[in-house]
């Protein structure tokens, strides 16, 4: 836990010396923004994107378990886990790096978007360690329909998920695009 701790602690003042904002510039904390098109998505706590880095949680763990199949005695769980947390924090670093925010305003619908919040940032860290302890908890059948659910809902309900979030920043396309734009249902 120490050393999930320290590199959180690290990914939080790169962070900060990258220029992001401790809280959400309105000045305010939330628990739960689910206003996705506004300047306070991915500043709060939680958000809709939220659930993606959950499901982080279980491909990292899916995934360092198949690297500790390959190694005789295998990866302790504990290792498996900083190594994960290592890999969000990666990524959360450098999904806030100028290169990548403008790839997020050219290729995707998040027009406005300037960059994650640290306390943001550091709250999805903390959801990927959520979904990492329940895949290494939960039966693999109900790891797939946790999955499964969050990103219908989210696909549904606000026209982004994991799944397209990861599609338009590799291979933008202008239907999905179109698509995304269009007033979400209800």
């Amino acid at each position: 836990m120490a050393a999930v701790g320290a590199v959180m602690a690290l990914a939080g003042l790169i962070l900060l010396f990258l220029g992001r904002t401790p809280i959400c510039r309105c000045g305010e904390v939330a628990l739960w923004h689910g206003q996705v098109n506004s300047s306070g998505n991915s500043q709060h706590v939680s958000d809709w994107y939220t659930f993606s880095h959950v499901i982080h949680g279980f491909l990292f763990y899916g995934l360092l378990w198949l690297v500790g199949r390959w190694r005789t005695g295998g990866i302790p769980l504990g290792l498996r886990l900083v190594a994960a947390v290592i890999l969000e924090a990666s990524w959360e670093v450098l999904e806030n790096t100028d290169m990548v925010i403008n790839r997020y305003r050219e290729a995707t619908i998040a027009l406005d978007y300037y960059g994650d919040s640290v306390l943001n940032s550091l709250s999805d860290i903390g959801a990927m360690v959520l979904g990492f302890v329940l895949a290494a908890r939960l039966p693999i059948w109900v790891i797939v329909v946790a999955a499964v659910v969050m990103e219908v809902v989210a696909g549904y309900l606000i026209r982004d998920n994991l799944t397209l979030n990861v599609l338009m920043l590799l291979y933008p396309l202008d239907a999905v695009r179109q698509w995304q734009l269009a007033a979400p249902p209800g």
